[in-house]
């Protein structure tokens, strides 16, 4: 198959497709793998229950690295179903790698631009939980324009996600927390559940990453924010 991420002709992005060699195991697992837990965004709306083949609590990741974090949700939650969405492929390769040893049956994965696959993809009000864990923070201050959290972003969000619904994001970088918080917190249709202004302590559910643990060790600081859909 043709392993290279689908996207739609947008001027500006929030990722950079990382150049990288494939293992033979990630790019056997495309081969083996891929008719279990692939979706394409040229196939169009998916109904997410019909995916599963059950009703029930739906997750979307964006942006899922190389899918340790993701792989340990959906082995610790076979009661919700998950869908990630990345651009990177050896990152789908090792995430769909580690799902078939695992036997996971709950999990999904897109190969595609994240913001194609919500407008196209993905019915209203059929998602309960939108994550997006250490987005590119694009540090510089002339590429803060290419930073995914943007009042756009988060309205397009608000459509696809059910009422009560919850945005659950995290970064390692404060200014990006920072304008995440201003930007949610000034947004409609959506409350902090930590209070106005204030960041959320890390839920049980999303494990620590490597890079979260090592940070931590160097004292470096990381800011999840949770917010919930209210109308």
């Amino acid at each position: 198959m043709d392993i290279r991420p689908e996207y739609r002709k947008k001027s500006i992005r929030s990722y950079v497709v990382r150049a990288g060699r494939m293992t033979d195991g990630q790019r056997n697992a495309f081969e083996n793998s891929w008719a279990q837990y692939g979706l394409k965004l040229t196939d169009g709306a998916i109904d997410t229950d019909d995916v599963f083949g059950r009703s029930g609590t739906k997750v979307l990741e964006i942006g899922f690295g190389m899918g340790d974090s993701l792989l340990q949700m959906a082995a610790a939650e076979p009661d919700t179903d998950f869908i990630g969405i990345e651009v990177h492929p050896p990152g789908v390769g090792t995430l769909m790698n580690g799902a078939t040893e695992q036997s996971i049956e709950n999990l999904r994965v897109y190969l595609a631009d994240a913001n194609d696959v919500l407008e196209e993809c993905f019915a209203t009000e059929s998602i309960d939980r939108l994550q997006l864990y250490f987005p590119d923070p694009w540090h510089k201050k002339k590429h803060n324009k290419r930073r995914i959290v943007q009042p756009q972003f988060v309205q397009l969000v608000r459509e696809k996600l059910r009422p009560g619904g919850v945005l659950h994001m995290a970064t390692d970088w404060q200014h990006y927390a920072e304008q995440m918080l201003e930007t949610l917190d000034e947004a409609e249709g959506f409350e902090n559940n930590a209070g106005q202004g204030e960041y959320s302590p890390r839920p049980d559910y999303r494990p620590l990453t490597k890079f979260e643990m090592r940070g931590e060790r160097l004292g470096h600081g990381v800011w999840d924010l949770i917010y919930q859909k209210i109308d």
